[in-house]
C-alpha cells in the first residue's frame, strides 16, 4: 500500500510539472512581489531596528522564505480543495468513497507531490534572486537545513489538513466558496505571510502563534533562521506535528460522517 501512495505522490509531482508556462509566470510573480515586500521591510526595519526580534537581514530572509513557501503551502489556494469540492457537488465523490484507496490518504499523497514540485519549481529561484540582491541571514549548518525541510514537510501536512476540512464542508453547503475565502484570509494573516507573527503585540501575537497556520510559515522560517535550536527546535517541530495529527484526525472523523451522509442520500 505504501508503494501505491508513493506512486500517487509521483503522479501529483508530474501533474504540476506539466504546467511549465504557469510555473514560469509564478516564479516571475513571486520574485517581483518578493522585491516589493523586501523593500517595504527595509523601510520598516530602518525605522524600527530589531522589530519582532529580527535583524534586518533576518527580516529580509523571512520575506524570501515566505515567497518560497507561498505556493508550497498553498496559502493562496491552487491545491486540491477546489477539485475535491467539485467532485462532492457533482456526486462523483461516491465513486471515490468506494475505491480501495482511502479518500484522505489519496488526496494527502497527491498534495505532497504538488507541494514538492512547488517548493522546487517556484521556491528555489525567488530565494536565489533574493540572496543575490540582499544580504540574507542564511544558515551554514547542514543540520539547520535538514530541520527546515522536516518543518516544511510538517507544514505541508498541516496545510493539507486545513484545506481537507474546508473541502469537506461542501457535503453540507451548496457552495464552499465562502469557507474557502475565510480560510484563505486566515491563512495569509495567521501564517505570518504579511508580517512575522512575533511583531503582533500581546494576546494577539500569542493567539496567532498558537494557531495551525503558524505551522505553515512562521515555524519553518524561524527554524531556518535558527531562532529555534536544540530542544527548542524539537519543540517547534512537535508543535507542527501536534496540529497535523489533530487536524488529520478531525478530517478523518468528518470524512466518516460525510460518507454516511452520501450513503443516506444515495438510498
Amino acid at each position: 500500500m505504501g508503494g501505491f501512495y508513493g506512486a500517487v505522490v509521483v503522479r501529483g509531482f508530474r501533474r504540476y510539472a506539466t504546467y511549465r508556462t504557469a510555473t514560469a509566470a509564478g516564479v516571475f510573480t513571486n520574485t517581483v512581489f518578493g522585491f516589493i515586500v523586501a523593500y517595504s521591510y527595509v523601510a520598516l526595519w530602518g525605522q524600527r531596528p530589531h522589530l519582532g526580534g529580527y535583524t534586518e537581514a533576518q527580516a529580509l530572509t523571512y520575506v524570501w522564505i515566505g515567497q518560497a513557501l507561498l505556493q508550497t503551502m498553498a496559502l493562496m489556494g491552487g491545491g486540491f480543495e477546489d477539485e475535491l469540492m467539485e467532485r462532492i457537488r457533482s456526486g462523483d465523490i461516491a465513486v471515490d468513497l468506494y475505491r480501495p484507496a482511502d479518500l484522505q490518504g489519496w488526496w494527502l499523497a497527491a498534495d505532497l507531490g504538488r507541494a514538492s514540485f512547488q517548493l522546487m519549481g517556484r521556491g528555489v529561484i525567488p530565494m536565489v534572486c533574493g540572496a543575490l540582491a540582499f544580504d540574507l541571514a542564511l544558515p551554514t549548518r547542514p543540520v539547520t537545513w535538514l530541520l527546515f525541510l522536516v518543518s516544511v514537510a510538517l507544514g505541508v501536512v498541516v496545510s493539507f489538513a486545513v484545506r481537507f476540512l474546508v473541502a469537506l464542508s461542501a457535503f453540507w453547503l451548496l457552495d464552499g466558496a465562502g469557507v474557502s475565502q475565510v480560510a484563505f484570509l486566515a491563512g495569509l494573516f495567521f501564517s505570518g505571510m504579511l508580517l512575522p507573527l512575533t511583531v503582533f503585540p500581546g494576546w494577539l501575537g500569542t493567539f496567532a502563534r498558537s494557531m495551525p497556520w503558524a505551522a505553515m510559515l512562521q515555524v519553518p522560517a524561524d527554524v531556518l533562521l535558527e531562532r529555534h535550536r536544540g530542544t527548542d527546535a524539537l519543540l517547534a517541530l512537535a508543535f507542527q506535528a501536534g496540529w497535523a495529527a489533530a487536524l488529520l484526525l478531525t478530517g478523518r472523523a468528518l470524512q466518516a460522517v460525510a460518507a454516511r451522509r452520501v450513503v443516506v442520500q444515495g438510498g
